[in-house]
């Protein structure tokens, strides 16, 4: 869905530097310090209006999130919801999945979550969807070598496609759950879209994959 021109999203942007991370691509191997500890980094790509990443900090502050969203409508809402959750350990950015290495160091994110991603279901947009193997090859290197990926999506079609593209990948499936709400995880926390879509009855897919 098309979002509605915000005016005062740059203003807004420019004020929680706090937040959403300026120049990002300057903060490439030393994420760890921009937050000031030593903690695991995790990584959501599509974070939407900030719920699972907010839900997620709140539940592990021992963890330091960083949600990438490349919409500016959409960001300045989740930086809302950071900014009153008062969470110390989420970061930010707005930017493109598409440049994750020029802003990550190798082995810098411990965890990426793909969460409700656009499932872009025409052929000819194969390349856009983030389980593409160019997408892949970029995850490998960001990711440390006990990193894992955690998808989670209402989408068969882009999640049996996401199957599919880890394991000629070459990737491992750790889990494969084609009905996430039947197994009642107490860890699992819910996006926006997640929420709205179980409570239709509609299946929750996930998957867990390690490199």
């Amino acid at each position: 869905m098309r979002q509605r021109n915000k005016p005062w999203a740059d203003e807004f942007i420019e004020s929680h530097t706090d937040i959403i991370v300026p120049e990002p691509l300057e903060k490439r191997g030393i994420w760890k310090e921009v937050f000031g500890n030593n903690n695991p980094v995790h990584l959501e790509i599509g974070t939407g209006k900030g719920q699972f990443i907010v839900g997620m900090a709140r539940k592990f502050p021992n963890i330091n999130f960083i949600g990438i969203e490349v919409a500016k409508t959409i960001i300045v809402r989740a930086a809302q919801k950071v900014k009153d959750a008062e969470l110390p350990n989420i970061k930010l950015l707005h930017v493109n999945a598409a440049d994750l290495l020029e802003i990550f160091a190798k082995d810098e994110i411990a965890q990426l979550y793909l969460n409700f991603s656009d499932p872009w279901p025409k052929k000819r947009h194969e390349k856009r969807r983030l389980t593409y193997h160019p997408f892949l090859k970029q995850y490998e290197q960001v990711l440390d070598s006990a990193g894992e990926i955690v998808l989670k999506t209402d989408n068969q079609g882009f999640f049996e496609y996401s199957l599919v593209s880890f394991s000629r990948y070459g990737m491992q499936l750790e889990e494969v759950n084609l009905d996430l709400h039947e197994v009642n995880d107490p860890d699992n926390v819910m996006t926006e879209y997640e929420k709205r879509f179980s409570a239709k009855g509609q299946p929750i897919y996930r998957c867990r994959v390690k490199l």
